[in-house]
C-alpha cells in the first residue's frame, strides 16, 4: 500500500501532527497485530508519504478494502495506491 497526501494534507507539517495520523497508525496496528503487515511507515522525505507491505497471505482484495476503511483516507488526509509486489530476493 503507497500512501500519499490527500487534500486535507497541511504541507510543511510534520506528519506526526498531521490531524488523523494517530488514527492511521492505529487502523494498521490492527493489521500487523493480526501478524498481516510485515513493514510499515513514512518515508523520510516530507510530505511524500509511506508504504505498507503486508504478509504474502493478504490478497489484494483484503488489503484494498482494508485501506480504504482506514480513518486517514475516509478524513482525506491520505490517498492510498495498492502496487502488487514481486520479491525477487529475500532471506527467510
Amino acid at each position: 500500500v503507497i500512501h500519499k497526501p490527500g487534500p486535507k494534507w497541511q504541507y510543511g507539517v510534520d506528519y506526526r501532527q498531521q490531524d488523523g495520523v494517530n488514527e492511521h497508525v492505529g487502523h494498521y496496528l490492527k493489521l500487523h497485530e493480526q501478524g498481516k503487515l510485515q513493514l510499515g511507515g513514512p518515508f523520510l522525505l516530507p510530505d511524500v508519504g509511506g508504504m505498507m507491505v503486508t504478509t504474502k497471505e493478504v490478497s489484494q482484495e483484503e488489503i484494498e478494502a482494508f485501506a480504504a476503511d482506514d480513518p486517514a483516507v475516509k478524513s482525506g488526509l491520505l490517498i492510498f495506491e495498492i502496487r502488487p509486489w514481486m520479491t525477487a530476493m529475500e532471506h527467510d
